[in-house]
């Protein structure tokens, strides 16, 4: 399949020359709430070169035909897209002591990236790190979450810098700032989903921003996102149909961010 590179001159669709895959930073996670085959695999095809992680939302991937999911795992891989279970799966088999079979069954089938999370249950840091060891002694690269899933829980940056030095030390390679498919009265979002500024600012000033993935599925807040850290800000939580969307918001090729690249420096 032909890039756009083919077409358009770099300084025109590019002017930032925006980093190609694999990417360490300005990644973009899709939460892919149940789609069919054919779904996914037009999504690929069309953004396929923006898209870094797809996370198979909550414990859609249980229900998922088996047949359908390792097609969906393989063409995910196919370009170069790190595809994994919703955290909120692998809390539930924590929770009924089947987190060993949970990890055995999801490597077989050629999951190379694992999400740890506790928004329903509590993991002590002890828990947090063994699970993490034990990740990795399988092959997995990981990926943890901080934040409850509960209305109303807003982010103690206290608590969330004390977890997130004990997840990077202990090997993980993003963190996501939980922010559920919602973006409302969670986290760092207020009832209507606006950004509380100076929790984002306290966050990023003490953090590698690099290692934080920020979910965001409002365009308002990608908007704001990229306006306070830039076009290399890491954003998850986004709608299939909208990714095409945000790399233009990266870009500068939407109105709402076009002052922020180099067309107009």
């Amino acid at each position: 399949m032909s890039s756009i590179h083919d077409l358009w001159k770099e300084t025109l669709v590019n002017p930032d020359f925006r980093s190609t895959k694999p990417r360490s930073n300005g990644c973009t996670m899709v939460l892919d709430k149940g789609l069919g085959l054919g779904t996914f695999h037009d999504l690929l095809q069309i953004a396929g070169e923006y898209i870094d992680f797809i996370k198979l939302g909550f414990g859609t991937a249980g229900i998922t035909p088996q047949k359908l999911l390792q097609e969906k795992i393989a063409l995910a891989n196919q370009y170069q897209v790190g595809i994994y279970p919703g955290g909120t799966f692998l809390e539930i088999a924590y929770a009924k002591k089947m987190h060993h079979h949970y990890l055995e069954t999801i490597s077989s089938l050629g999951i190379k990236w694992l999400e740890i999370s506790d928004g329903m249950i509590e993991l002590s840091l002890s828990e947090r790190s063994s699970l993490i060891r034990q990740a990795q002694e399988i092959g997995f690269d990981i990926i943890t979450e901080i934040g409850k899933k509960s209305a109303g829980s807003a982010l103690d940056i206290e608590s969330f810098l004390r977890i997130y030095e004990h997840d990077r030390s202990h090997g993980a390679t993003f963190i996501i700032v939980e922010g559920r498919e919602s973006g409302k009265n969670i986290g760092i979002y207020d009832e209507k989903g606006h950004i509380c500024i100076p929790r984002l600012k306290a966050i990023f000033h003490q953090t590698d921003p690099d290692a934080i993935i920020w979910e965001a599925p409002q365009t308002s807040q990608q908007i704001e996102f990229l306006k306070q850290i830039g076009p290399k800000v890491n954003l998850g939580n986004i709608s299939p149909p909208e990714v095409l969307s945000l790399e233009c918001l990266r870009r500068g090729l939407r109105a709402d961010t076009f002052s922020l690249t180099s067309f107009t420096k």
